[in-house]
């Protein structure tokens, strides 16, 4: 038991601490591990627990921990899913009392292949046994396993299916085989020396190799589908390159690990409140608002808006936007441009709900406005003049967020004052290192990755992004089917737009009639019987 007058300089020790990625064991005056904990930066992280002005603004449990820790080791890895491994490994090994949340008994997943089988197969499992059968892993993003196992499946053309020899019935039901995805060596297609061979080379691809050359061709396929405007192949691609680069990313092999199960918070009013004591706010954030830009290349880029309510999602209040001022990719520019769009809404509703007069006359600066406005239109209905339209009095969110850096934030700020807005609370997030940058304040705020007020921003921005990327794809396949109409005999691209001002949608103008085509203006009743023909031509 070490000596309590003994206790090492945790800021002197804290200073030899390496900018790297690794984990950190924290442990009290018994010697005893009370908490593991994985970084990105160990230098940055660890520095948060010994700062005094920091550690005021985490949560309780993170205030008791800190009181507790007598001394700490560091762990050097290659990368973060390495360290992601290692931390799951110390947890089970140790079972630190401050780490209660990641207790369970499941592992990563890791890929199982017999090559003794007469036709091997890639399976996946939790569990390595000594059974002759070779293992990769553990790998730390299932999501993206999957999606290269199976794309590896195809390519090399892997049986996926049970039963070893096929009979009649069997066969019947196999789609593997008929669509080219399996080379079928249980039916003789392939001689089982070549499907060895081919399972070979899928193993040697999940040990690593030769992967830099493939995701480079991949990236080159991506971009040559950019060019032909075929963005939902290039779409497809990105995230093939993406899921390649999470699973092949080289780990060493930890004897075992723990899975980090994501918790739905259990109080969501509590993250908030710890959010407004994080931010140093004067109201808790009830509605916050979070932007993020979508794009790929230089085509459709969009934009998203989310609003959570008491910590939660107020879908009803989502928003989409279609980046207008942008003629290629300018994440900046388009963060301007919608924040100006929603706000100035906001301010010109809010403006006619209390009457055009009155706001001209009023001493209030706009945020002021709208805030008084929030407490009449709470317990008064809206003024007569205004039933029946469809103006509706949107209440200014109590924090604004905007996925990025200081790039991004610094915009926003830009818009929001020209509008008046100014005071109105707002930071960005930037996710690389999930970094708050707020206005004034020369260094990012990083925050306990346990925190709850941590985990809410997450949820906000990750929604975000997922409502923007939604919107992106529906746009792109819209695009893709619109380019149909380019290889239509006689329809120039005036004319092409006239039908879809028209009719909305090429799925609108499938179903028309040649007689309904012809009404069209420069569209004659030859060329509508040419449209409706090229378009069946083209169904399915």
């Amino acid at each position: 038991m070490p000596d309590p007058r003994s206790k090492p300089d945790l800021m002197a020790k804290l200073r030899d601490v390496p900018h790297t990625p690794g984990v950190y064991v924290m442990r009290d005056r018994l010697n005893s591990v009370i908490y593991v904990g994985k970084a990105r930066d160990l230098r940055k992280r660890l520095s948060n627990y010994f700062t005094p002005a920091r550690s005021k603004l985490v949560d309780r449990k993170t205030r008791a921990l800190i009181a507790s820790i007598w001394d700490f080791d560091i762990h050097e890895v290659r990368n973060e899913p390495e360290s992601l491994l290692l931390e799951g490994k110390l947890i089970k090994e140790f079972r630190p009392k401050y780490n209660i949340s990641f207790r369970d008994d499941k592992r990563f997943l890791m890929v199982r292949v017999n090559l003794q089988d007469e036709f091997p197969k890639f399976t996946l499992t939790r569990m390595k046994r000594e059974d002759g059968a070779r293992y990769f892993g553990p790998f730390a993003h299932s999501g993206a396993l999957r999606t290269t196992l199976n794309w590896l499946n195809k390519k090399f053309g892997l049986r996926v299916c049970k039963p070893i020899r096929p009979d009649e019935l069997t066969y019947k039901h196999c789609s593997n085989d008929i669509i080219k995805n399996c080379s079928a060596p249980c039916i003789g297609r392939v001689s089982i020396e070549e499907y060895r061979q081919r399972m070979e080379q899928a193993c040697s691809f999940l040990d690593g190799k030769g992967t830099k050359d493939l995701v480079a061709l991949l990236e080159e396929e991506m971009q040559k589908a950019a060019m032909k405007l075929d963005f939902e192949k290039a779409a497809e691609l990105r995230d093939m390159v993406e899921d390649l680069r999470k699973t092949l990313s080289p780990t060493r092999s930890f004897q075992r690990g723990s899975r980090i199960r994501v918790m739905s918070t259990l109080d969501p009013m509590a993250d908030v409140k710890e959010l407004q004591e994080a931010l140093g706010l004067g109201k808790p954030p009830l509605v916050m608002e979070c932007f993020d830009i979508a794009n790929i290349g230089t085509a459709h880029c969009v934009a998203s808006m989310v609003r959570f309510k008491d910590g939660v999602p107020d879908n009803s209040n989502y928003r989409r936007y279609r980046i207008r001022a942008v003629t290629g990719q300018n994440d900046f520019i388009s963060m301007a441009e919608v924040i100006r769009r929603r706000f100035s809404r906001i301010l010109l509703e809010g403006r006619e709900v209390m009457g055009a007069e009155e706001a001209d006359y009023s001493q209030e600066n706009p945020l002021e406005m709208m805030r008084r406005l929030e407490q009449v239109v709470e317990v008064e209905p809206l003024p007569e003049k205004l039933e029946g339209k469809k103006t509706k009095f949107i209440r200014l969110p109590d924090l604004v967020i905007v996925d990025g850096g200081k790039g991004q934030l610094g915009m926003a700020m830009k818009e929001l004052q020209r509008l008046g807005l100014s005071d109105l609370p707002i930071i960005g997030l930037a996710k690389e290192r999930e970094e708050i940058y707020r206005p004034n304040e020369p260094d990012p705020l990083v925050l306990p990755h346990e925190m709850g007020a941590l985990k809410l921003l997450q949820r906000i921005r990750d929604e975000a992004h997922r409502w923007a990327n939604g919107y992106h794809q529906l746009l792109l396949g819209k695009r893709v089917e619109e380019s149909l109409l380019d290889d239509c005999p006689g329809v120039s691209q005036a004319r092409k737009a006239t039908l879809l001002k028209k009719f909305g949608s090429v799925s609108r103008l499938r179903k028309a009639s040649a007689e309904e085509i012809a009404k069209v203006p420069g569209i004659s009743v030859t060329l509508a019987e040419t449209i409706v023909d090229f378009l069946k031509s083209r169904e399915g």
